[in-house]
This record gives C-alpha cells, sequence and structure tokens, in this order.
C-alpha cells in the first residue's frame, strides 16, 4: 500500500503492507521530534529523503545516498 507525508515541504511516498492509521501517526510524530531534535545523521537523512518503508514496528527512511539509509523505531 502506497501513502503520501510532507517532510520539509516535500511529498514523500510511504510503503506499508497494511492501511494502519496509528503507524502513519507514530510515523509523523517521529519524523517532526526529529526534525527538532534530531543529530546530524538523521538531519541528513531526512533532508534527502525519497521514500520510507514501514516494517513491523520499524520505519526505514531511504535517501539519495545509500550510506544515509536509516531505521527509525516507531514505539
Amino acid at each position: 500500500m502506497k501513502l503520501f507525508i510532507t517532510v520539509h515541504n516535500k511529498t514523500v511516498p510511504v510503503y506499508s503492507d497494511e492501511k494502519n492509521k496509528k503507524k502513519l501517526n507514530l510515523l509523523t510524530s517521529a519524523l517532526e521530534a526529529k526534525l527538532v531534535k534530531g543529530r546530524k545523521a538523521i538531519k541528513k537523512c531526512l533532508a534527502s529523503l525519497i521514500s520510507i518503508e514501514i516494517v513491523g514496528c520499524e520505519a526505514i527512511l531511504h535517501s539519495y545516498n545509500e550510506k544515509d539509509t536509516l531505521a527509525l523505531s516507531l514505539y
């Protein structure tokens, strides 16, 4: 399933195997917190974000540079 969210004024696709509103809300709140209080590596990944994949209770943040790809725990 494919949804879209806005991060850094950019629309980013979110891929998930199930439609779960709770996970999507957790993802958006976690991303907003990381934009404000995140470390340099997380901010760098969010600046070049191309897609997000939700697997179980984790969100895999894919960026242009493969080295910047991160896993973010939702719970």
